[in-house]
């Protein structure tokens, strides 16, 4: 059986409560028990106040979690997936062991009980060799503290820059690096690791599994969801559109987006490009409707600058954001939590990298 890791005390068994419930509630119907709680039996000051939000489609979540909180499943051949309901990570069983794509915190020492679940079952060799980083946010490869030293840790170049930087000891940095394409072989399969400039983040790389058609790019599409808060808080608002169009270019049938609960299908990308066009037609049209005057007449008189431009770029991204969320209730999961934030970083990445200035552009 995999070794695993002793956690200290009383607050990792918590945490390892509170994920496994968490991400039982994440796999059921809305209107089940919290955290184990049958429906009703909360208290009523634990969610006095809280804002109240859309269902999520059916179609948004993935396959039900095990006693144990994970799932792990076969995409094809000897390539594999395992999800939390939150994040997910991808490996290759091969004859000479295992490569694991990314090793998300919130799944943990559930990686190891996923991997020998499906080595037991296949007899091959349940050790993971290889790491591939996707990007060095901790989020994502936070775990890899768990497979140790002698793993071979792949990424980008800058990605070992920035993880040498972080100096955190749950994400060593990899030692083997590349710069634009690098194929990973093991054991008779085969990953292609292609760099094609920053997007979510500057060392965001695709992988590609060729012979079972599945692309892995993470923080990018987020299948049957609108993307996380600000655009999933990228670095490069433009490069991560760009990227769309980058991810569709692959011939892939099936996508490991790095989030939630499932996996994409070549339909979740197209749907969230027109997503991202309209929010982008309703910012651009914002920009010239929303009428700035009140904005500057309200604050103005007292040098209060940065609440000119707090209320005037709200009123912008709500006026943007809200027939976007409202076309999109019921097709994409949390359109009503989210697009006023994408709105509003879109708003921006087109003040800054794309010049439209609206009434802060060249005085007359």
């Amino acid at each position: 059986m995999t070794s695993e890791p002793t956690a200290s005390g009383s607050t990792a068994a918590n945490r390892r409560t509170f994920l496994r419930r968490a991400s039982a509630v994440a796999a059921v119907p809305v209107g089940a028990g919290v955290f184990g709680l049958p429906a009703g039996t909360a208290h009523a000051a634990d969610t006095a106040g809280l804002p109240g939000f859309e269902p999520v489609p059916a179609g948004s979540m993935g396959p039900a979690l095990n006693a144990d909180g994970y799932y792990v499943g076969r995409i094809e051949g000897n390539l594999y997936w395992v999800t939390d309901a939150y994040y997910q990570a991808m490996f290759l069983s091969t004859r000479h062991g295992v490569v694991l794509v990314d090793a998300p915190p919130t799944i943990g020492t559930n990686l190891l009980r996923a991997i020998e679940d499906v080595t037991r079952a296949n007899g091959r060799p349940g050790k993971v060799t290889h790491l591939v980083h996707s990007h060095a946010h901790a989020d994502h490869i936070g775990a890899s503290v768990l497979f140790g030293n002698d793993v071979v840790r792949i990424g980008h170049k800058v990605n070992r820059e920035l993880l040498l930087r972080a100096d955190d000891p749950n994400r060593p940095a990899p030692k083997v690096t590349f710069d634009s394409r690098y194929t990973l072989s093991v054991g008779g399969e085969h990953l292609e690791l292609a760099y094609h400039g920053p997007n979510h983040a500057p060392d965001n790389i695709y992988v590609y599994a060729p012979a079972y058609r599945t692309l892995m790019l993470v923080d990018v599409l987020f299948p049957g969801w609108v993307p996380f808060k600000s655009l999933a808080v990228s670095q490069d608002i433009p490069a991560w559109i760009k990227a769309h169009d980058v991810a569709l270019s692959y011939p892939w049938t099936t996508l490991v987006a790095g989030h939630l609960g499932r996996l994409g299908v070549r339909a979740d990308g197209e749907l969230q490009k027109e997503y991202m066009a309209d929010l982008e037609a309703g910012v651009r049209a914002a920009i010239k409707s929303v009428d700035p005057t009140p904005y500057f007449q309200e604050y103005g008189p007292g040098g209060n600058a940065w609440a000119i431009f707090r209320t005037y770029l709200d009123a912008v991204a709500r006026t943007a954001a809200d027939p976007v969320a409202g076309k999109y209730l019921g097709k994409l999961a949390a359109a009503d939590v989210f697009t006023f934030d994408n709105a509003a970083t879109l708003l921006e990445s087109l003040r800054i990298d794309s010049g439209v200035l609206g009434p802060f552009g060249i005085r007359p």
